[in-house]
């Protein structure tokens, strides 16, 4: 059974238990709320740069068109929210990353239904507040997630009708693409992020919400080796992951019964992983980008499928 969070009124604030993890399972760090984000959507990209925070593309409501293109910066010292300029193409899961002091958004999908996989790159100066194309990835997807690692990017999973183990680096300098060794365990709805000169892979699913995955796959490009690691307490997928310090986080995820409000820490050190304070608001298909020793957890659906939320909380994981 997967655990589900229960929070109680206390005097002193809000205690968060997760149900069938039993008395012993400690809960580190403290959640706030923030501005909410203007537009309420899910399946959405995030990510940090020069301390702002952006978030892109995405399922809004349906009678208003479905998908997408709004990109809104975010502002934590301030707590506001903006427009800023849209993406050429309303685009869902697709996937986001901070690189040079430009915003990278790779793959998704376009179309309500049915969705078409896609291969395009767009890059965002924030200067000029303007989107440029890129060479496209060699291979069309989304659900996929990517990561930062050495100044190159690693487009990782997804799926075009069959779930991919791709991955796939992206070279900014020379605007240039060329395929790496598979990843072992073949998912889409998956995160990733760079720790330590690595790429660390987690969760996802196999076609349904039903087929999650606890997989941590770690892959180095030094050696262009993949190696399992410790899986995560919580199969799930519809996921956000970040790096902050030492440590992954991983938030939310869906499965057919429910969303999930789990926050679990990964520390590569000691391969082990932490139940940490439970998501106020459980969710999916959510975005997380870190600043200020902060993460910020943004949209996402409270219900499986295409539920939507304009929620921003902040997770301060303490010391």
């Amino acid at each position: 059974m997967n655990p589900r969070t229960v929070c109680l009124a206390m005097a002193v604030g809000t205690a968060c238990l997760v149900a069938g993890l039993g008395a012993s399972a400690a809960r580190f760090g403290s959640w706030r709320a923030a501005a909410p984000m203007p537009i309420e959507r899910t399946e959405v990209a995030a990510a940090a740069l020069a301390g702002r925070i952006y978030v892109i593309g995405g399922f809004k409501m349906f009678f208003a068109g479905g998908v997408t293109n709004a990109v809104q910066e975010y502002d934590p010292v301030r707590d506001l929210w903006r427009d800023r300029a849209p993406l050429p193409e309303a685009l869902h899961h697709t996937a986001a990353a901070a690189l040079d002091g430009k915003l990278y958004v790779v793959g998704g999908y376009r179309d309500l239904w049915p969705w078409k996989p896609m291969a395009t790159v767009w890059r965002y100066d924030p200067g000029v507040d303007r989107w440029e194309p890129r060479r496209a990835m060699p291979t069309p997807r989304g659900g996929l997630a990517v990561a930062i690692v050495n100044g190159k990017l690693y487009a990782v999973g997804g799926k075009d009708g069959q779930v991919f183990t791709t991955n796939e680096e992206y070279d900014p300098v020379a605007d240039s693409w060329r395929s790496r060794a598979p990843m072992p365990t073949g998912r889409d709805h998956l995160a990733a992020a760079g720790l330590g000169g690595k790429v660390y892979v987690v969760g996802g699913r196999v076609g349904l919400m039903s087929r999650n995955l606890a997989a941590t796959e770690v892959y180095d490009p030094a050696t262009d080796r993949w190696e399992a690691r410790r899986p995560m307490p919580t199969a799930r997928g519809g996921i956000a992951a970040i790096a902050l310090g030492r440590r992954l986080f991983v938030f939310g995820g869906e499965e057919s019964a429910g969303t999930f409000a789990q926050n679990e820490a990964y520390d590569p050190a000691t391969d082990r992983w932490t139940a940490m304070a439970a998501m106020p608001t459980a969710r999916h298909g959510l975005g997380a980008a870190a600043v200020g020793g902060k993460i910020f957890v943004i949209g996402g659906g409270v219900k499986p499928g295409a539920s939507r939320s304009n929620l921003n909380e902040v997770f301060d994981p303490g010391s």
